[in-house]
């Protein structure tokens, strides 16, 4: 049995369940872990374009958002029996150009059953990059270019076996570059011309950083992709790649048609005629920007990559503590202090999280907080918990969702002095609870090692009843550190702002 701070490892025979919410369409893969592999039982799509539904200042249409929600909720009829820790949930680009996220996040979590978390261009690519990987593992140490064109924005990775080198995120999709570059769906040869400008002008800040890496192969992983690679084999301009030569004769066809309803290309679908146009259109650009040749397609996507990261987080690999590990050498925090702190917190997590309703995710989030909570005194002395906080808010972190960076921030900016009434904002309700509760355990450990001392706390006892806090030291301990015991005292108004009474009781 896995104890009550390590999330339970995945036994023979558990379902997990992934979910893409993209620009463009919704998908869900079913999976079952049986002799350490994966197994997919159920696949789920559906076109509910969203990013149709934007309209350029951070709100969304109220049909773009039915279409959302209801397709969440026949999702989350079929998942209703897996638990919480075996489904990731995940929303992409136009879910982060919302000017109010938890607006729709809210009724969309109610909908579909389970969290949804909010992942930054980075991570996704990350995510689509393990998908592809474990789908068609590398067979050599080579680099490997993949390509995915969403919706609403479109990843670049460079990767080698199943690791990241390089990951980039341009704002240009299927249908954002549509609608941005060909309004009321009119198309004509020097719009096109025009919008390969505007895009390979965007490829600058990192195209020459990739042609310098290099790469053995090309692989493009979304549906867009696949829909173009068919279109040429079915043209006979190549035999399943996507080719240099291919693309320029495929947009000609394309551009015979004047506007985007007239498209007519073999195999393409009815569902993705409106947006092929700015599809290729990034292809093409990406093509001349990276020097590519050929591109072959993957099978694969972001969900198979999250059905691998749940994997990833139920083990001994889960990619957040190397994430934590980069972090705290990258700014010199000491390590044997945010050990004593983690220990300690952990120490106080066990004894209460029985009566708080807290799980070993939030126990993992603790772990982190405390070995960051020193992160901003790489910047300065004064309000290192504001720079700390800062640094985690807005970092691309692998591994962790927009929510799961916010909620770190959280707890490393209310871990000392006044608890700001802002600083759990940007978390969504059913994170608010656990946030308090998880400050006030860090706030307390971070206290009790204050003076930095190796000795080790002889007795240490914290009980709850309701939103009542105790702790219980030895007479002597507390007596031998008067630092300590006013700490401790002031620290009664600290927890008030977290809706705690706290009484430092000693034996």
């Amino acid at each position: 049995m896995p104890n009550s701070t390590t999330t339970p490892p995945l036994q023979e025979g558990d379902l997990l369940a992934a979910i893409d919410m993209g620009s463009n369409s919704f998908h869900m893969v079913i999976a079952r872990y049986l002799l350490g592999q994966l197994r997919v039982v159920d696949r789920l799509r559906e076109t509910v374009r969203m990013a149709d539904g934007l309209d350029g200042h951070g709100g969304i249409s109220a049909d773009a958002r039915q279409r959302a929600l209801e397709c969440l909720a026949r999702f989350g009829q079929r998942i209703r029996d897996i638990p919480p820790l075996r489904v990731r949930a995940l929303a992409t680009n136009t879910v982060r150009q919302l000017r109010s996220p938890l607006a729709f996040l809210m009724p969309a979590e109610t909908a579909l059953g389970h969290a949804i978390e909010v992942v930054s261009g980075r991570e996704e690519a990350r995510l689509i990059y393990l998908g592809v990987a474990h789908a068609q593992p590398p067979h050599t140490d080579q680099h490997r270019l993949v390509i995915d064109i969403g919706g609403g924005s479109t990843e670049f990775i460079i990767g080698r076996r199943f690791e990241t080198l390089e990951r980039e995120s341009l704002q240009a999709g299927c249908i954002a570059s549509t609608r941005r570059f060909f309004p009321g769906g009119k198309l004509s040869r020097k719009r096109w011309k025009e919008a390969l400008t505007e895009i390979g002008a965007e490829f600058q800040p990192f195209a020459a950083k990739y042609r310098a890496l290099g790469w053995h192969e090309a692989l493009g992983s979304s549906g867009t992709h696949k829909a173009i690679s068919d279109i040429c084999a079915a043209m006979k301009l190549s035999k399943g790649a996507i080719t240099a030569e291919a693309l320029p004769q495929l947009r000609d066809e394309l551009l015979r048609a004047k506007h985007v309803d007239d498209i007519n290309l073999p195999t393409l679908s009815s569902d993705r005629r409106p947006i092929i146009a700015g599809g290729v259109l990034v292809l093409e650009a990406a093509f001349q920007a990276l020097g590519l040749q050929k591109l072959q397609v993957s099978k694969a996507a972001m969900r198979e990559g999250i059905l691998y990261d749940i994997v990833g987080r139920a083990s001994e690999n889960d990619p957040r503590d190397e994430s934590v590990a980069a972090l705290m050498q990258r700014y010199g925090i000491d390590s044997l202090q945010a050990e004593r702190v983690e220990a300690t917190a952990r120490r106080l997590f066990e004894q209460v999280a029985p009566a708080w309703g807290l799980e070993p995710d939030d126990a993992q989030m603790l772990g982190w907080a405390a070995r960051l909570h020193e992160l901003g005194l790489a910047i300065a002395h004064s309000g290192y918990h504001t720079h700390g906080s800062y640094v985690l808010e807005h970092s691309d972190i692998a591994g962790f969702s927009r929510q799961e960076q916010y909620l770190l921030a959280a707890l490393v900016r209310s871990h000392r002095r006044n608890v700001s009434r802002s600083a759990f904002d940007t978390l969504p309700d059913r994170l608010l609870a656990p946030a308090r509760r998880l400050t006030a355990l860090l706030r307390l450990a971070v206290l009790l090692h204050r003076a930095h001392e190796a000795d080790p706390i002889p007795t240490l006892e914290l009980s709850v009843d309701g939103s009542h806090l105790s702790l219980v030291l030895a007479q002597p301990y507390i007596d031998a550190r008067p630092l300590l015991r006013a700490d401790l005292i002031g620290e009664v108004d600290g927890m008030t702002a977290l809706g705690i009474t706290f009484r430092p009781f000693v034996a």
